[in-house]
């Protein structure tokens, strides 16, 4: 019979498509889009500077934990520097202060971050893991839905500006369980008020809210993921496979979508 086709082309609950949103600085505009998330079902990851709480324009840290529940609080250092133009210490200081400052608030790690201005270099992406940091959001959208090569330099889909031509695009696809498709939008939620443009946020909840065929996840979702899958471990030749992870995961078989239930070991032919 030869072996089992295994194909990781599959998100939670055996669908294909997924979309994620990011946004920055924890500006007081947060509360408004965490009331449009909420309100059609979808989940953001918030990339906060801590050093900024309370200033003019900027959330509360006192508020932090209740606006943001259901989504993910992620970091985008304390004071929002630029990376690249600063010493490793500086680097260092500016992201383990803010997931310290992050964690005491949420009470739970924070693994991820998004770069200040967008910007960095090789030096400050090495520096990274040693942070305790898994992925980190550039502004360099690349249009597609493509799962991240590297997370600590994960581009985005698009801007929230394009959102809804690449939320319909999305829609569209007709290449199903052939590959994993994630929609991933940037923004920064002051731009709605800026560009007077909130109606943007409301068609795309239209969209996606009701849409079942779409996983609406947070970066770290995506990224736990993303390290599931790969720790599968298979048979030679695939009929059988085990999961390590404390995650359900589901993969294709031969063309078929399989559940692999946290810690169990399954037969696939």
């Amino acid at each position: 019979m030869g072996n089992v086709s295994i194909r990781f082309d599959r998100f939670p609950g055996g669908l294909s498509k997924a979309v994620a949103f990011s946004f920055d600085d924890g500006r007081d505009q947060d509360r408004r889009l965490v009331q449009a998330f909420n309100r059609y079902g979808l989940k953001g990851t918030f990339h906060l500077n801590s050093g900024k709480f309370g200033q003019e324009g900027y959330i509360n840290a006192e508020e932090v934990a209740d606006l943001f529940r259901g989504h993910e609080i992620s970091a985008h250092t304390v004071t929002h520097p630029f990376l690249e133009q600063s010493p490793d210490d500086q680097i260092a200081e500016e992201l383990i202060a803010d997931r310290r400052n992050l964690e005491a608030i949420t009470g739970y790690p924070v693994r991820g971050m998004s770069y200040p201005f967008g910007t960095y270099n090789d030096r400050v992406v090495r520096a990274l893991p040693v942070l305790g940091i898994e992925y980190a959001r550039t502004v360099q959208s690349h249009g597609g839905f493509h799962m991240p090569d590297d997370p600590l330099k994960w581009h985005p889909t698009c801007h929230h500006k394009e959102m809804l031509e690449k939320i319909e695009q999305l829609l569209a696809s007709n290449s199903w369980f052939s590959r994993m498709e994630l929609l991933f939008i940037w923004g920064h939620s002051y731009e709605f008020d800026h560009d007077d443009n909130w109606e943007l946020m409301d068609r795309a909840g239209e969209l996606l809210g009701g849409e079942e065929s779409i996983w609406k996840a947070s970066m770290t979702d995506i990224v736990s993921y993303q390290n599931a899958l790969k720790a599968l471990r298979f048979s030679v030749d695939r009929s059988v496979v085990h999961n390590p992870n404390a995650l359900e995961v589901w993969v294709s078989a031969d063309g078929e979508a399989v559940r692999i239930a946290a810690g169990e070991t399954k037969r696939l032919r």
